[in-house]
């Protein structure tokens, strides 16, 4: 897949707060440089511009889109050259554990605070926190839904076959690994297959998928083992040495929805709402958790129950993605306020030297 940009999300709005797996996709990066600044705008600006300019040169790409913006990004990887950007700023924590000796810091901010009048510093700070309780808001909501998301699984967990489940996996897991893979050190990149954002659930599934060879749709209710499945399909990987990348819940990330080994060309995932996609090419193949292992007529014996849940569920999702466009439109306010008093010489100058540092990379 030489110049392929993989675009995903490695961040999200989740029912447990924001949730981030950066280390993930950063461990191992020889350069990275951690931007800084009150400006979201600038930095997005800033990793886009450095996007633009590698886009199509035969290089992979990796994209990581931003939750809160899912048009933007808010980090960029060129892994062959050991590369990455990326916002730094909270509510993201880049652990120090594994940060290399070339990683740097920049501070974007050129804003000089004392020249800004007061009242305008007034208004910052009464927008700042109003964003804030916007995203607080937000997964309360999220963290609601949750709780209701728990009442739909158990009433279809209490009429599920776990044999014929485990049966199920066994055979998947047997077509999808006919061998081990040769000897090399395994690495795993652990990220999310969609996200909660203020224009609602989106995900990359035709991108991330796309060279693939096979992909497999697991269908059915909540409940009904597709995450276990996944997590089984995670442990043979293990044990047997392949690649592996694990996409998580945006909602719950506690769960996962994808998993795929590149090497041997396959993806299995959650293709329920909100990321529910339906075989398209040869090679797609669905596999229900529901008509496998549910006990026939479930879904008509407790019509009201569900019913009501489903009604709860949507519920609690609507008014996470009004608190979170409630949070963007305040955002919007306070980068406007931040524009007024940017350096963009000072911006040009970051860029280039940046552009430098790559250029550096690509030689070695």
């Amino acid at each position: 897949m030489s110049g392929y940009v993989l675009r995903y999300f490695a961040g999200g709005n989740t029912a447990k707060g924001f949730s981030h797996l950066y280390d993930s996709n950063l461990r191992g990066l020889d350069r990275v440089f951690i931007l800084s600044g009150k400006s979201a705008l600038e930095k997005k600006s800033l990793i886009h511009r450095v996007m633009n300019n590698w886009s199509g040169k035969s290089l992979n790409l990796e994209a990581l889109h931003s939750p809160n913006d899912p048009d933007s990004l808010e980090g960029l990887i060129i892994r062959e050259f050991g590369f990455g950007i990326i916002d730094g700023d909270s509510p993201r924590e880049i652990g120090k554990e594994f940060v290399g000796d070339r990683w740097e810091t920049i501070d974007l901010d050129v804003m000089d605070l004392s020249s800004i009048p007061s009242g305008t510093k007034q208004e910052i700070t009464r927008l700042t926190a109003k964003r804030d309780h916007a995203f607080d808001q937000a997964y309360q909501s999220y963290a609601a839904g949750l709780r209701v998301h728990d009442k739909w699984e158990k009433l279809y967990i209490d009429q599920m076959d776990f044999k014929k489940a485990d049966y199920v996996a066994d055979r998947l897991l047997k077509k999808l690994f006919l061998k081990n893979a040769s000897g090399k050190n395994r690495t795993t990149r652990r990220r999310f297959l969609g996200a909660a954002t203020p224009k609602g659930p989106v995900d990359f599934v035709g991108n991330i998928t796309s060279g693939l060879t096979r992909r497999f749709f697991l269908k059915g209710r909540a409940g009904t083992g597709k995450s276990t499945v996944l997590k089984k399909i995670v442990l043979e990987a293990e044990k047997r040495g392949y690649d592996l990348e694990i996409y998580h819940c945006g909602f719950d990330p506690a769960s996962l929805d994808m998993v795929i080994v590149r090497e041997l060309g396959w993806a299995v995932f959650d293709s329920t709402q909100p990321h529910e996609y339906f075989p398209s090419r040869r090679g797609d193949e669905v596999i229900d958790m529901y008509e496998l292992t549910v006990t026939p007529g479930t879904d008509e014996l407790f019509a009201n129950e569900i019913a009501e849940i489903e009604r709860q569920y949507r519920e609690q999702m609507k008014a996470g993605r009004i608190y979170l466009a409630e949070a963007k439109q305040i955002n919007d306010q306070l980068e406007s306020i931040y524009q007024e008093n940017m350096d963009n010489a000072r911006m040009d100058e970051v860029y280039y030297d940046i552009q430098k540092e790559i250029k550096l990379l690509a030689k070695n």
